[in-house]
C-alpha cells in the first residue's frame, strides 16, 4: 500500500482526479523549479544582467528530460532541499558558459515557494472549473425540482415541508461564494517569490526590485510588496479556502448519505452494475462516493491546523515550519480535487424519486403540517391559543393513531374555526412551502452569473 492512497495505483482514483495527482507529483514539481530559473535567467537577461544567449541556452535546458533525477535525488538526501543538485544538473545540461549565471541573486526558497505558486495556480483553475460545473449541475436540479414538496428535517426529525429544489439550493449557495473567496485569495497569493538570502536581494544590488518584477512577468504571477519567505498567510489562506470548500462538499454527501437509507429512499447515487455493492450482500446500494466525499474532507480539515501553525516562523527563513508545508498543502488539493469530481458525479446522475418524497410527508399521518394548520389558527384564535390546540390535537392523533386531518376533525374547538375545506387546505403539504420557490430562484440566479 502507498504511503499516501491518493499515489497508489489501486486506490488513487478513489481519492483524486487524474490531472491533480499529476500536477503534484515530482516530475511536475521539478519541471516549474526548472521553468522558474529559466524565467529568471530571462528577466536578468532583459536587464543586461546575464547574456542573452545563456538565458536561451538555460532555457532550452530546463526540461526534466535533459536532467539525471537520480542525482537530483541524492542531492536533496545530502542538503535536506533539491534546488542546489538541480542548479547543478541544469548547468550541466546548458554547459560551462551558462552554468555562471544559473541562480543569480536567488535562494532556494525562492525558486520553490514560486514553483509552487505555479502549481497552486494551475489547482485553483482546476478547482475553480469544477466548482462551477458543481454549482450550476446543482441548480439544474435545484430548478427542475423548485416545487417538489419533501420532508423538511430538523433533529433528524421530520419539521415541515420544503422543496427537493430548495435542498439542492441550499447545497449550491455556497458553492458560489467559493468561487468568490477563490478568486479574492488568488489575487494574494500567486505572486512571485524573490528576496534573495535574506529578503533583501543585495547580491542584486540596486537591479533587486527590477529582476523581481521582471522574474513576476515571465512567470505570469503578481509582484508582491515584498518577499515573503517568512509570511505565510497567502498559502495558509489557500488551504483554508480548501477546508471550507470540503465542509460544504461534506454536507452535500451526508445529506446524500442520509436521504439513501433504505427508511428515507428519497435520492440514490448514480448506480452502475457492481457499484456500492457489498462483498456479502448482494442487495447493498451503499452511498460510496459520498462516503469518500466525507473521508476526503475530514482530512483536509486535519491538516488545515498544520498549515495555521506553519505561519509561526522565525526570523527570516523558518526551521521546520515551512519545511512542514509540504505535508499539507498537496495532499490538500489533491483531495480536495477528488471530492469534488465525487460530488459532481453524484450531482450529475443522481436517482430522485418523487413520488417516495411525497410518501414519506404522509408518514406521520400529516402531523408535518401541525405548523400550518396553528399559523392558519392563529388569526382567530391567538397565535398561544392557537400552539397549545395544535399541541394537544397532535397528542391526541399519535395517542389514538389518526392522521392529523382526523384528529383535527374530532376536536370541538378546532371545529369552531375550521371546516372541512379549510382543515384538507391547511394539511396539503404542497400548500405550505413559503418562499422556497423564491430562494430556488435566487440561487439559481446568482449561480447563473458565475464565469
Amino acid at each position: 500500500m502507498s504511503v499516501h492512497p491518493a499515489d497508489s495505483e489501486i486506490f488513487g482514483a478513489l481519492w483524486s482526479t487524474a490531472e491533480m495527482r499529476a500536477l503534484f507529483s515530482d516530475a511536475t514539481h521539478l519541471q516549474l523549479m526548472l521553468d522558474v530559473e529559466a524565467a529568471l535567467a530571462r528577466a536578468e537577461a532583459k536587464l543586461g544582467l546575464v547574456p542573452r544567449q545563456v538565458a536561451e541556452a538555460i532555457t532550452k535546458a530546463a526540461r526534466i528530460e535533459n536532467l539525471h533525477k537520480e542525482r537530483i535525488a541524492e542531492g536533496t538526501r545530502e542538503t535536506g532541499v533539491p534546488v542546489p543538485a538541480l542548479v547543478s544538473e541544469l548547468g550541466r545540461a546548458a554547459g560551462e558558459e551558462a552554468a555562471r549565471y544559473i541562480h543569480l541573486g536567488a535562494t532556494t526558497q525562492d525558486i520553490l515557494d514560486t514553483a509552487l505558486v505555479l502549481q497552486m495556480r494551475r489547482a485553483l483553475e482546476y478547482l475553480r472549473r469544477d466548482l462551477i460545473a458543481f454549482a450550476r449541475t446543482l441548480a439544474a436540479r435545484a430548478n427542475e425540482y423548485r416545487d417538489t414538496p419533501m420532508a423538511g428535517r430538523t433533529h433528524m426529525q421530520q419539521a415541515v415541508p420544503i422543496t427537493f429544489g430548495l435542498k439542492c439550493a441550499v447545497w449550491a449557495s455556497p458553492l458560489a461564494a467559493h468561487v468568490e473567496r477563490l478568486d479574492q485569495a488568488a489575487s494574494r497569493a500567486l505572486v512571485v517569490q524573490f528576496g534573495g538570502a535574506a529578503g533583501t536581494l543585495a547580491a542584486l544590488g540596486a537591479n533587486g526590485v527590477a529582476v523581481a518584477e521582471a522574474l513576476a512577468q515571465e512567470v505570469g504571477l503578481g509582484m508582491p510588496d515584498l518577499p515573503w519567505h517568512v509570511a505565510r498567510d497567502t498559502v495558509a489562506e489557500i488551504v483554508a479556502l480548501l477546508g471550507l470548500v470540503c465542509g460544504s462538499l461534506s454536507k452535500f454527501a451526508l445529506d446524500v448519505t442520509l436521504l439513501m437509507q433504505t427508511e428515507v429512499a428519497e435520492v440514490f447515487e448514480p448506480h452502475v452494475a457492481g457499484g456500492g455493492g457489498s462483498s456479502t450482500m448482494p442487495q447493498k446500494r451503499n452511498p460510496v462516493a459520498a462516503e469518500y466525499i466525507i473521508a476526503a474532507a475530514r482530512g483536509v480539515h486535519a491538516l488545515m491546523p498544520l498549515m495555521l501553525t506553519a505561519m509561526a516562523q522565525d526570523h527570516e527563513r523558518a526551521t521546520g515550519p515551512w519545511q512542514s508545508e509540504a505535508l499539507a498543502l498537496p495532499q490538500c488539493f489533491v483531495l480536495c480535487a477528488g471530492a469534488l469530481e465525487h460530488a459532481l458525479a453524484i450531482a450529475g446522475g443522481m436517482t430522485i424519486d418523487a413520488a417516495r418524497m411525497r410518501c414519506n410527508l404522509e408518514l406521520g399521518g400529516g402531523l408535518i403540517m401541525a405548523e400550518a394548520v396553528s399559523t392558519g389558527l392563529g388569526p382567530v384564535m391567538g397565535r398561544a391559543a392557537a400552539h397549545h390546540a395544535l399541541k394537544r390535537v397532535s397528542d391526541r392523533a399519535i395517542a389514538d393513531g389518526k392522521t392529523l386531518g382526523q384528529a383535527l376533525r374530532d376536536d370541538a374547538e378546532v371545529r369552531r374555526h375550521l371546516s372541512d375545506e379549510q382543515i384538507d387546505r391547511l394539511t396539503d403539504p404542497a400548500a405550505y412551502l413559503g418562499s422556497a420557490g423564491a430562494f430556488v430562484d435566487r440561487v439559481v440566479a446568482r449561480i447563473a452569473r458565475l464565469a
